[in-house]
């Protein structure tokens, strides 16, 4: 049985990678802490490092990197413990705009195709809509359940890019909104 400690994954703000160790090395991280490098580990660091558009810079440095491409590597690092529940604390606030709605793009695809559930931290309303599948918002201090609001879009394919156009996404923005102010 796993412990609660690596049943989480944490994936902070900024992607503390570190600088004097290649992407490759960032991304074992958490696994030679853990004494968990074994053979079947560093293939699985292989696949998502290829899956992901990184195995052509796994021996490259953080600051060699996109934003975006920063960030992928972050979440392999985090995924390589092969945690059971994520926490992303506003991922892509560090990000500009565009590179923001792209890599939240990235990063829901990954986290579907790895079939992880993830708790995202987020102030950006349309972020949360378009990532989410329920949205629960929380009072000012203490922190306490407001409302929990279900997220259900009419599209055909669901990315945050796409959802951003499904007819119901203003009414959601709408209803948190009003619920916020």
């Amino acid at each position: 049985m796993e412990t609660a400690k690596t049943a989480v994954g944490y994936m902070l703000q900024k992607d503390h990678l570190l600088e004097w160790r290649t992407i490759y090395q960032n991304a074992v991280l958490g696994l030679e802490i853990q004494h968990k490098l074994t053979t079947e580990n560093k293939l699985r660091i292989e696949k998502m490092l290829d899956d992901y558009g990184l195995s052509a810079f796994r021996n490259a440095r953080p600051s060699q990197l996109s934003g975006g491409m920063r960030q992928r590597a972050a979440l392999i690092r985090t995924l390589a413990l092969n945690p059971n529940l994520l926490l992303l604390d506003e991922p892509f606030s560090a990000l500009d705009y565009i590179t923001r709605i792209s890599v939240c793009d990235d990063i829901y695809r990954i986290l579907k195709k790895e079939g992880k559930t993830a708790i995202l931290v987020t102030h950006d309303l349309s972020e949360a809509i378009s990532v989410a599948d329920r949205i629960i918002i929380l009072s000012s201090r203490p922190a306490a359940i407001r409302q929990i609001v279900d997220i259900h879009l009419d599209i055909p394919e669901r990315t945050p890019f796409l959802s951003r156009n499904a007819p119901e996404f203003k009414d959601y923005f709408n209803l948190i909104w009003k619920e916020l102010k």
